[in-house]
């Protein structure tokens, strides 16, 4: 059975835009790009404005732009597809939750920013990865945490599979390979890059001795870079 399941309408248009730079376009612009993919005419517009009013999109001019909280979105998109990686030498980044008295809005936040940026949890309130990695730190996470470095004592192969199923997102990944390899047709493939896409946010990137061999994460962000280019060249954008 395909692990590929059609996009609406709305996902479409967002894919379109949140690979687009800069991301606006207009509604002609849009209507035809979704098109390539399978997407019915009123459907696209009837999607956007239903996209305007729940605060998705900004419209100006007869132009559609990301808001500012999809604007976020697509700056973790971009760090997803290319991650700014540093030589690792053995040490891992840490960071322990020191907040306190924060309700469960506000610790779920703060869950999600420090799964966004690629570490993961040892313990309740203990995150950490192979610091490797550069990004932006936000500030809501620096107030509320203590950040160090260490270098553990267990092997740290033996740590990586712990803190990630790094068998469990090679699998998928190299399933979604294989689903825009076989598309049958234009839609199919678009809605497996776009599923990539989204698969590539939860990559850990880890240097490369802590991954198992036939690692697929460089070849999704080929894929999605060739199938970007290709639709670029049609004067749209896609993510």
């Amino acid at each position: 059975m395909s692990i590929v399941r059609p996009v609406s309408a709305r996902s479409a248009l967002l894919s379109m835009l949140l690979g687009a730079h800069p991301p606006t376009m207009s509604a002609r612009e849009l209507v035809a790009a979704v098109g390539l993919v399978g997407v019915a005419e009123s459907a696209a517009r009837a999607a956007l404005s239903r996209m305007v009013a729940a605060g998705d999109l900004d419209r100006a001019d007869g132009r559609y732009t990301l808001s500012p909280r999809l604007l976020a979105r697509q700056r973790r998109q971009d760090a997803a597809v290319h991650p700014e990686t540093t030589p690792w030498h053995g040490e891992w980044e840490t960071v322990v939750v020191t907040a306190t008295g924060r309700d469960p809005a506000d610790r779920a936040a703060l869950r999600a920013d420090l799964a966004a940026l690629r570490l993961a949890e040892l313990r309740e309130g203990v995150w950490l990865r192979p610091d490797n990695l550069r990004r932006a730190w936000p500030d809501t996470v620096a107030t509320a945490t203590l950040r160090l470095t260490a270098r553990p004592d267990q092997d740290p192969a033996d740590l990586a599979a712990a803190l990630w199923d790094l068998p469990a997102w090679a699998a998928h990944g190299r399933a979604l390979l294989e689903a825009i390899a076989t598309a049958a047709d234009p839609a199919t493939r678009f809605a497996a890059v776009a599923m990539s896409v989204r698969h590539l946010l939860t990559d850990p990137v880890l240097p490369p001795a802590l991954l198992p061999a036939d690692w697929p994460g460089d070849a999704l962000r080929a894929r999605y870079a060739e199938y970007r280019a290709w639709l670029m060249a049609t004067r749209v954008g896609v993510s």
